[in-house]
């Protein structure tokens, strides 16, 4: 799908917004750029569908099997108190799933994430690296 920006590689907004990591079983992750929630990630279904009743029982399993194996990672790389899970797909009709580590007395704890009106976040490109560099060593990717 041309229009996907998860299933196109070039998409235009999928550039300005994500940094990929890399493939697992069933799912591609990616780190967000706007990192207002250090270590903040997005994994996205390696095949298109829009709802997550769509997706076979092998599919839905191994998805969530990868979203299981990238909290852990997240749980070691980050510490976060708390990790937040969203599925959303209002603007983007893929199945994806944003990972949110959450950190008491820091932005949003006890509230859902919502970056609209939040101070957005950048890293420098040696920081997105040093990221990518630590979530592929934990996931083995």
């Amino acid at each position: 799908m041309a229009d996907c920006m998860y299933c196109n590689e070039t998409h235009e907004k999928r550039a300005e917004l994500l940094i990929e990591v890399g493939k697992l079983p069933h799912s591609t992750l990616f780190i967000l750029k706007n990192q207002n929630h250090l270590g903040r990630v997005v994994i996205a279904l390696n095949c298109h569908r829009t709802e997550l009743f769509e997706l076979s029982e092998e599919e839905r399993n191994g998805y969530f099997a990868d979203v299981a194996r990238v909290s852990k990672a997240m749980k070691e790389l980050f510490n976060p108190d708390k990790i937040n899970y969203g599925i959303f797909g209002d603007g983007v009709p893929h199945v994806h799933m944003h990972m949110v580590p959450k950190y008491k007395d820091q932005l949003q704890w006890g509230h859902f994430f919502w970056d609209k009106g939040e101070k957005e976040v950048y890293l420098s490109d040696e920081e997105y690296a040093k990221m990518v560099a630590d979530y592929k060593a934990k996931l083995g990717i």
